[in-house]
């Protein structure tokens, strides 16, 4: 559900891209603060791992029967003190859902920046951008299943 005045996500064409999306579980934050101060490294790791599925989540409300997602572009915000320099590591987390979901093959191209502050005081942020492809075994987004005629 949207803190704000958007929409979760956008598709034009065969492009979704979707709101930056914070760690939030039944509208919830479940972490706040800023990492390498109040929030360490695996627990910021853990929030970005939430955030990308809430990101993933939007995106495939937007994907129809016989589509599937495939990753472009992941930029994951962190915010960390001025001093903290494992935001590739924080980001992993987000990578590691979709390399679950995809395969390591279907990583998207990503980064990973710091930021001072994020919405509701959240300690990562993460916005995805996708393409929308036919799903194996579908050809031009039209079903391979076989009609049967009477």
């Amino acid at each position: 559900m949207p803190q704000g005045r958007y929409v979760p996500a956008r598709r034009v064409h065969s492009i979704v891209r979707t709101a930056g999306m914070t760690p939030r579980v039944d509208g919830r934050l479940l972490l706040t603060g800023r990492v390498g101060d109040d929030v360490d490294v695996l627990r910021a790791r853990d929030a970005a791992a939430v955030a990308v599925g809430n990101a993933l989540a939007a995106a495939r409300s937007l994907v129809a029967v016989g589509e599937r997602l495939r990753c472009a572009e992941l930029i994951v915000y962190v915010a960390c003190t001025a001093d903290f320099t494992e935001l590739s590591t924080v980001a992993d987390g987000a990578s590691d859902v979709i390399a679950a979901e995809f395969g390591s093959d279907e990583l998207p191209a990503r980064s990973a920046v710091g930021v001072h502050a994020l919405p509701g005081g959240s300690p990562v942020e993460v916005s995805l951008s996708a393409e929308v492809v036919a799903a194996p075994g579908e050809r031009d987004g039209e079903s391979a299943a076989v009609a049967v005629r009477p």
